[in-house]
């Protein structure tokens, strides 16, 4: 048996470079023939624009513009906290940049974002004028309990009211996209108890419940 030592190459590395040169040329490809190629150019300029680079640091808004003012963060910012408040399984939603998640969600450029972006802006404004007619107040300036009245009347959108029903599927999106970011997040995983990619030293099985649960024995040792 010969090692990769003993093996010599029909081709030389020269030889092979100039055999993808010359399939190329007769290809017409050369990066001339790239750049003037009718509808190569169109093509590319389609789409969302390239890929950002992965070695560089980006700044809220750099990638793409964003949406929420001061006004409508302090909104997003008072309902993420109400759905996941701080408890003893972890910080609250806007201790982990929630809010700031949300706002870059719904000013980006892909179908499902942009169809979130008109559903989640119009709740957001339902919020602050249902706020102003029960208590005077923006929601962001309501306390817990008078937050909790108008979420718990949109929590549900089966059980809300006729004219709740647009607003609760609102509440039903937002808690979603809150839910995905919060549980994206480090803090989030040990909320839930999510150990992530980890090492381990030895591989037991499955565990005996999990086996007797589903009616099989374990054979492999």
């Amino acid at each position: 048996m010969t090692s990769p030592s003993d093996f010599t190459p029909l081709f030389s590395r020269r030889q092979v470079i100039q055999m993808f040169a010359a399939v190329s040329a007769s290809l017409g490809i050369t990066p001339e023939a790239n750049a003037a190629t009718v509808g190569v150019a169109d093509t590319f300029a389609k789409g969302y624009g390239t890929d950002p680079t992965l070695t560089k640091l980006y700044k809220p808004g750099d990638v793409w513009p964003l949406t929420l003012n001061a006004e409508q963060l302090r909104t997003v910012t008072a309902l993420c906290d109400l759905i996941l408040p701080a408890d003893d399984l972890g910080p609250a939603a806007s201790a982990v940049g929630v809010p700031q998640f949300m706002d870059e969600w719904i000013s980006a450029p892909y179908p499902l974002q942009q169809e979130d972006n008109p559903v989640l802006l119009e709740g957001i404004a339902w919020l602050n004028t249902e706020a102003s007619k029960r208590f005077s107040k923006s929601f962001a300036e309501l306390d817990a309990p008078q937050q909790a009245t108008i979420a718990d009347d949109i929590c549900h959108i089966t059980m809300a009211k006729p004219e709740f029903r647009e607003a609760a599927q609102f509440f039903e999106r937002f808690r979603s996209r809150a839910a995905a970011g919060y549980y994206s997040t480090q803090e989030g995983w040990k909320a839930i108890g999510f150990v992530g990619n980890i090492t381990s030293a030895t591989f037991d099985g499955p565990p005996a419940e999990v086996l007797k649960l589903l009616d099989v024995e374990q054979t492999v040792k």
